[in-house]
């Protein structure tokens, strides 16, 4: 008897197919390939943002005699502190943080109040048999399933 006639050998091979199968389906679903495309365009537009603050902002606000992208706190023992390395990432994330609020957060939310169902609301009473609240117009209740009075018309 050879080793690839064994049944064993044959369900794990088609338990490896079946696997690799459904691999393949949650890779070519549209979520998994926006999250890649979001994320790479992210983080092109992050080092477009960065690139802009360091090359053409922070050299414009002056810190002494130098700007700001070179200016750095001095400190007895050694090396100083690059604060405006730090200024320049702070003002590249506030700049990064409004332009996905106001193009991505804002419409989004106004798209999605403006397609949402809007509630309705529902006059309620009270079940005399088990005082849970129930809808005016029911005419038997949920909860303890009493025959109530006739419906009353709006």
């Amino acid at each position: 008897m050879s080793l690839i006639s064994k049944p064993s050998l044959s369900n794990v091979g088609k338990y490896a197919m079946n696997t690799l199968g459904g691999f393949r389906a949650f890779i070519l679903r549209g979520n998994v390939v926006d999250l890649a495309v979001g994320i790479v365009i992210g983080a092109a537009f992050t080092s477009v943002v960065n690139a802009f603050v360091t090359d053409i902002i922070t050299p414009i606000i002056p810190a002494g005699n130098t700007s700001l992208s070179t200016w750095n706190l001095d400190l007895p023992y050694g090396r100083g502190l690059p604060i405006g390395h730090f200024i320049n990432a702070v003002i590249s994330f506030l700049i990064v943080a409004a332009v996905l609020y106001f193009f991505i957060v804002r419409p989004i939310s106004a798209l999605l109040d403006r397609y949402k169902p809007q509630k309705v609301e529902v006059a309620m009473q009270e079940c005399p048999f088990c005082l849970q609240d129930i809808p005016v117009k029911a005419t038997r209740c949920a909860f303890c399933t009493s025959v109530l009075a006739e419906a009353q018309p709006n």
